[in-house]
Parts: C-alpha cells; sequence; structure tokens
C-alpha cells in the first residue's frame, strides 16, 4: 500500500471513529506505530487530528454535519492562525462559550482533547466536541438555523440567560467604530446573551471584516475584552481599539508571516503561532 493510501485509509478510520488508539491504526493497517506517528503529524499539520496520549482524536470536518464544508477557502490558513492564538486564552478547568461561526470552530478544534466545560449553540462545534472524554459539553437548545447549524431564539436566550462562563468567544459579519454586528437578528440576541453571561468576550474575526457593517449590532467596541484577529489588519485599527478599551491580537498565518504574532495595542509581543500541542472595507456578509 502506498504512503497516500495509507494516509487516506487511516484519516477516514479515525473521521468514522472520532478517536483511535496508536496500537489499533498499527494493527489496522500492518504498520508499525513509528510510521502511524509520522502518518499522523501530517493529519495534525493539514488540521484533521490532534494526537494524545495513546491516540488521535478527530478534529477535521464531521462527516454528518458539514456546514463549513464549502467555505474552506483563500481565509482558512488566518482563521486557523486565529483559532492558535484564542486557544492561548484558555486555561485548563475553565468554563467558555462558544459561538458559531467558522472561525470559532477552528477553536473548538484546538481545544478537544483539553479539560475543559464548553457552552456552545453550534451543532458542529458540539457534534465536535463530543467526541472528547476530557470537555464537559452543554449544548445550548433552541430554533436551529439550517445555514449556519447554530441554535437561536427565545428558548436559547432563556437558557443563556441561567449561565456563567468565564470566556465568551464570538464570530461577528462586521468591524465598525461603531461596533459589531451580525446579519441574523435573532443570532444576535443570542449573542447578546453569551455576553452577558461572560467575564470576559473575546472576538474571534479575519482582518476582512473590519470595515464593515451588517444587518444588526450586537455590542459597542467597549463592550468585549479582546478581538483576536490576523496580520493582515490595517494598521489604523490599532489607536480605534485602544481608545475602545480593548485588546489586540494579531495571529500570523502563512498568508501574512510577521515575527510578531501576538500582541496588545498598547504594547508588543513577540513570537510565533503556539505550536499544535497545547501546553499548561465596508459592506455585509455572514458571521465566519
Amino acid at each position: 500500500m502506498s504512503t497516500n493510501n495509507r494516509r487516506e485509509k487511516l484519516r477516514d478510520h479515525i473521521q468514522a471513529s472520532g478517536f483511535a488508539a496508536l496500537g489499533e491504526l498499527a494493527c489496522l493497517l500492518d504498520v508499525s506505530e513509528s510510521t502511524i506517528r509520522r502518518d499522523l503529524e501530517s493529519l495534525e499539520e493539514a488540521g484533521e487530528a490532534r494526537r494524545t496520549h495513546g491516540g488521535v482524536y478527530w478534529t477535521g470536518q464531521s462527516a454528518t454535519i458539514s456546514v463549513f464544508q464549502s467555505r474552506q477557502d483563500d481565509a482558512w490558513p488566518r482563521k486557523q492562525a486565529i483559532g492558535q492564538i484564542a486557544d492561548t486564552l484558555i486555561e485548563d478547568g475553565d468554563t467558555i462559550l462558544l459561538d458559531g461561526g467558522s472561525t470559532v470552530y477552528e477553536l473548538a478544534r484546538r481545544i478537544v482533547n483539553r479539560p475543559l466545560q464548553v457552552v456552545t449553540n453550534s451543532l458542529p462545534v458540539a457534534h465536535l466536541l463530543s467526541t472528547s472524554d476530557s470537555i464537559d459539553l452543554i449544548m445550548v437548545g433552541g430554533c436551529v438555523r439550517g445555514r449556519t447549524s447554530v441554535a437561536i431564539g427565545p428558548m436559547a436566550d432563556t437558557m443563556l440567560a441561567g449561565i456563567n462562563v468565564s470566556k465568551t468567544f464570538l464570530s461577528v459579519a462586521g468591524v465598525t467604530k461603531r461596533g459589531f454586528f451580525n446579519s441574523d437578528m435573532m443570532l444576535v440576541e443570542s449573542e447578546k446573551a453569551m455576553i452577558a453571561a461572560a467575564d470576559q468576550t473575546i472576538v474571534l474575526t479575519d482582518h476582512t471584516k473590519f470595515g464593515k457593517v451588517s444587518l444588526s449590532q450586537i455590542c459597542g467596541l467597549q463592550d468585549v475584552d479582546r478581538v483576536v484577529t490576523d496580520t493582515g489588519l490595517d494598521s489604523k485599527w490599532n489607536s480605534v481599539l485602544e481608545t475602545a478599551g480593548v485588546e489586540l491580537m494579531l495571529a500570523s498565518s502563512a498568508e501574512h508571516a510577521d515575527p510578531n504574532t501576538s500582541r496588545k495595542t498598547s504594547q508588543n509581543h513577540s513570537g510565533g503561532v503556539p505550536p499544535l500541542n497545547h501546553s499548561p472595507q465596508s459592506g455585509s456578509s455572514i458571521s465566519s
């Protein structure tokens, strides 16, 4: 069996099972565990798997919930880099809330095997994290939007009103000097409830959303604590966010290589994108 065929079979098995042990994979493919480890490195680099002690979790697109499949375009490296930086903001044992959207999904892929309590209204995020033994998962109920696979509406808002989390991670469709926007009015009401439930609110969005407005305003700039975006952001936004009291963190992808991967608006921090193995402008668009 060629290397490519073996890796494709390996990928299909992990995707179907959600988790697989190294010994199981070695027996399945009749190769050594060292060969399996090399094959898994290629899956990790593609963002489709994450190794843990004794095995590997699937973190790629779901075989049954493929809401983001058609949206894996040129922006994906930026979103992956943003997810990596956002991962460093989470402490083991945290209770966090994850919004829908492809950029937040990239964060969810990073935390599959971390000990966390996660609340989400996103079906793709919930499906992904349900494979993990270390995640205490709480799913927000409500009316599910078929286009985005998120639960919203009065039922979701009522549930969110009774929840307390340390950090909420939001996706947005637009950012202007007036604040953050999304295109779905019902979703915006749920996102307002997510902000109210959190000690800290962190917006994850790539630089293309800045300068864009959408149908409904979620909140003002001053109502969030941090924005994590990519190094393609125009530097004029540094002072805008700093004036609003918002911490800005920049994630460097291959598309926008920059030695200063993450920085505050008031202070520079040098360093690269953290490794996969975690250690203790105007217009309208859809949230991603």
